[in-house]
């Protein structure tokens, strides 16, 4: 398997969403709405839901608006700059593992030849766990580590949650993530591209996998203040309203719920925490300097100077370590 073929394979993942998929997605809000309305709504009318849907004092928020101005740059730029990115990190460590492995075990062609039904429901699931299992441990890591952290915090400083918030991650954060999501994923695909020919993942009504995962999680529901919960099945998926403790600044809630699309790697490391019924949250940063977070400079450029601090203050001690005469010199 050259490096060409083995980039074709890798380019034919990257799926744009088309119609279907963007209907899926905006049918799935519009119902999550509807469910939370009436689980709440004492009388119900069109202009009342609609004002429960999109409440003025979330709309009006600066949080909000730096939201919408954040999303149209980022859209604007994370095409030319993640898109090929992704792919070419996957693409190096799939190589790596099929070469590696192939060399060793003596493997030069696909044991199995061309994947069968049953092959490719295997296979799209072990890449679903794969890039999940990445996602749990990059985002844990994100809170663990204050240099990832400074990152990290352009997503939860917002105070107000309007779907589009999903998308509210620095784009330097956004590399790095896409960056660490090469190494599971592309060992997993590396590995099952020496077991099976050219292995795709399934596809549903005409929609990639990863597309449908992201309906199934309601990224976008679980970023804003519909309470939807899923029930027995919140034990295998992780619904919006336990990502939304994951935003609280209560401390309680710090530290809790990382996963993307499964809960049960929250439960297995023991950071899984259930609110209550429709438990309200305040959503946002404790940090005194949050307000500078909701204008487009403070979410582009503030965390890159803080991440310059902290290295400056780290030199500075590490210089001041070396120069102190050891002792009985």
């Amino acid at each position: 398997m050259d490096i060409a073929h083995f980039l074709q394979q890798i380019i034919e993942k990257v799926s744009a969403e088309n119609l279907l998929a963007a209907g899926m997605l905006f049918a799935t809000a519009l119902g999550c709405a509807l469910i939370a309305y009436l689980r709440t709504a004492e009388k119900y009318s069109f202009a009342e839901f609609f004002e429960f849907a999109i409440p003025r004092e979330v709309i009006a928020h600066p949080s909000a608006r730096a939201d919408l101005l954040f999303y149209i740059t980022r859209k604007a730029i994370m095409p030319f700059l993640l898109i090929p990115a992704g792919v070419t990190f996957v693409v190096a460590v799939g190589y790596a593992t099929n070469r590696v492995l192939g060399a060793i075990f003596g493997i030069h062609e696909p044991v199995f030849g061309a994947p069968g039904p049953i092959t490719v429901v295997i296979f799209t699931g072990t890449m679903l766990l794969a890039y999940d299992l990445s996602y749990y441990l990059y985002h844990t890591a994100q809170h663990r580590y204050p240099f990832l952290w400074e990152l990290h915090k352009v997503h939860h400083s917002a105070e107000v949650m309007v779907g589009i918030t999903k998308d509210r991650v620095h784009p330097l954060d956004e590399l790095m993530n896409r960056a660490w999501d090469g190494v599971i994923p592309g060992i997993c695909f590396g590995i099952w591209s020496l077991v099976a020919l050219n292995p795709v993942e399934l596809t549903v009504f005409g929609i990639n996998v990863y597309i449908m995962r992201n309906i199934l999680m309601m990224d976008f529901v679980r970023h804003t203040h519909f309470k939807i919960s899923f029930g027995p099945l919140n034990n295998v998926v992780l619904c919006p309203h336990w990502h939304q403790l994951h935003h609280s600044t209560a401390p309680q809630h710090y530290d809790k719920n990382f996963g993307l699309l499964f809960s049960f790697w929250d439960r297995l490391f023991g950071t899984l925490c259930v609110p209550e019924p429709n438990e309200d949250f305040k959503f946002g940063l404790v940090d005194r300097d949050v307000a500078d977070y909701q204008s487009l400079s403070g979410l582009y450029l503030l965390p890159l100077k803080k991440m310059g601090r902290r290295i400056t203050r780290q030199a500075r001690r590490l210089r001041g370590a070396v120069s102190q005469p050891r002792p009985g010199a």
